[in-house]
């Protein structure tokens, strides 16, 4: 940017170094940028936390937004719009004029928007003998259209992080419950174990609970209700086995020892004696035997199989995703992905980037889940050179996937095919074809 296009203000403001760097920034606009001027502003409401501008000053803004005369903004266009302050008062809801110019120098000290002061301090337009604009002085908005890819991206990591937390609060609602809920029967059926102490150390957690949640310091106690809850369903699952047995014995005339009670019920081989027992003892009326459910490793208790019954969708491992698709890792944290979360921000900017609803994001994460939605929206951008509706292409995986119809392990496998096939050698497709028929004549 020239010298002379530089502005400093008018009357006692002084000019600071910060300033000119902030007005060099607001004027390097990129060739063929555009943005739709209400949605940009959107973006803005979204990004107010990160932005540092407080909820008064968007209201000045958006009062500003007003003056600028098309939809669109763009570099090849006029950025400057010269209202007065009586003007801009009524726009912003009756505001004063002191209150006012605060929240204007705090748009401009956050770079969302820049003074062009005239010689006199005043807002006009100068018109040339065509009538076409020859000056214009007042507040110009380049600064917003600059930063608007800064913008976005912050706008779609604050609604990432506030989903990933809305869902966490509803697992740590669920699991309180299920915990509660759970000491209540085992104490009312007097079933051995120490639930005082379960109870007292499930009421501490509940108090380390901070008044304002963030993910970061909700995930710890999270796991470790979790952990508790885990623990208390084994417990309940012992006891239930244990009750299994003694039915079982009291049943059977004479006691069979065994030091795997589950290989008779679970195992091909143990079929013919159970069917052999059962014709010889018959079940009382009002009987139903319960098969056992595992915990542990891969038991109904773990985090594995949690996930894989989320959206009735199996989950694949974080290094596959990220290895068929290496286009997400730029929309990272950092430019980087390093764990699931990492994965959903991204998939969160990437959503925006392609004009995916939020809706229809959403609607992907309760049917597949948190975790295997942000896969698909990998796996969108990787083929984004052949979909032509982002968001149509969602929702259909979306459907297929409530009637049982879609995998996430074939859509990556392909991804990963396609890949091998552009790093497999020019000439190895035909000497493979050379050597199947040399095969095939020698048979």
């Amino acid at each position: 940017m020239e010298s002379e296009s530089v502005t400093t203000p008018f009357g006692r403001r002084p000019m600071t170094l910060g300033m000119l760097l902030k007005q060099r920034r607001g004027e390097a606009i990129e060739a063929g940028t555009r943005r739709n001027k209400w949605k940009l502003f959107r973006s803005v409401c979204e990004a107010r936390a990160g932005l540092g501008v407080s909820d008064r000053a968007l209201t000045v803004l958006d009062a500003l937004l007003t003056f600028f005369p098309d939809d669109e903004l763009s570099g090849e266009k006029g950025l400057v719009v010269f209202p007065s302050n009586m003007q801009l008062c009524l726009r912003a809801r009756g505001m004063a004029a002191a209150t006012l110019r605060r929240h204007l120098a705090g748009l401009v000290e956050a770079g969302l928007i820049s003074r062009k002061d005239s010689p006199n301090g005043k807002r006009y337009i100068r018109r040339n003998r065509e009538g076409g604009v020859d000056e214009v002085y007042g507040f110009s908005l380049a600064p917003l259209l600059a930063r608007a890819t800064e913008i976005e991206t912050i706008a779609a990591r604050i609604a990432a992080a506030r989903q990933m937390l809305r869902a966490m609060k509803e697992r740590l609602t669920i699991c309180r419950r299920d915990i509660a809920k759970l000491i209540s029967a085992a104490i009312e059926e007097a079933l051995p174990g120490d639930w005082e102490r379960i109870s007292s150390m499930f009421h501490a957690l509940l108090e380390h609970i901070p008044r304002v949640a963030t993910p970061e310091n909700l995930a710890p106690i999270l796991e470790e209700l979790e952990t508790v809850r885990r623990d208390i369903i084994n417990t309940l699952e012992s006891q239930d086995k244990n009750q299994l047995s003694s039915t079982n014995e009291s049943r059977i005339e004479h006691h069979i020892q065994n030091s795997n009670p589950e290989s008779i019920s679970e195992s091909e081989p143990g079929l013919e004696a159970r069917q052999e027992a059962n014709r010889h003892h018959q079940p009382r009326a009002g009987l139903e035997r319960r098969e056992p459910k595992m915990a542990g490793k891969d038991g109904e208790g773990s985090p594995a199989t949690a996930r894989t019954n989320a959206g009735g969708l199996k989950s694949v491992p974080l290094g596959t995703v990220l290895q068929a698709c290496p286009d997400i890792i730029d929309y990272g944290p950092g430019g980087a992905v390093a764990s699931w979360r990492d994965l959903m921000m991204a998939a969160m900017v990437v959503r925006s980037m392609l004009a995916v609803s939020a809706s229809a994001y959403e609607e992907a994460a309760r049917v597949m889940g948190p975790e295997n939605a942000a896969a698909v929206m990998a796996c969108i951008l990787q083929r984004g050179g052949r979909i032509n509706s982002a968001g149509g292409y969602l929702r259909d995986l979306t459907r297929r996937a409530e009637r049982g119809e879609f995998a996430l392990g074939p859509m990556l496998m392909a991804l990963l095919r396609s890949q091998d096939s552009l790093c497999q050698p020019v000439g190895a497709s035909t000497r493979s074809r050379e050597q199947s028929a040399a095969h095939a004549a020698s048979r």
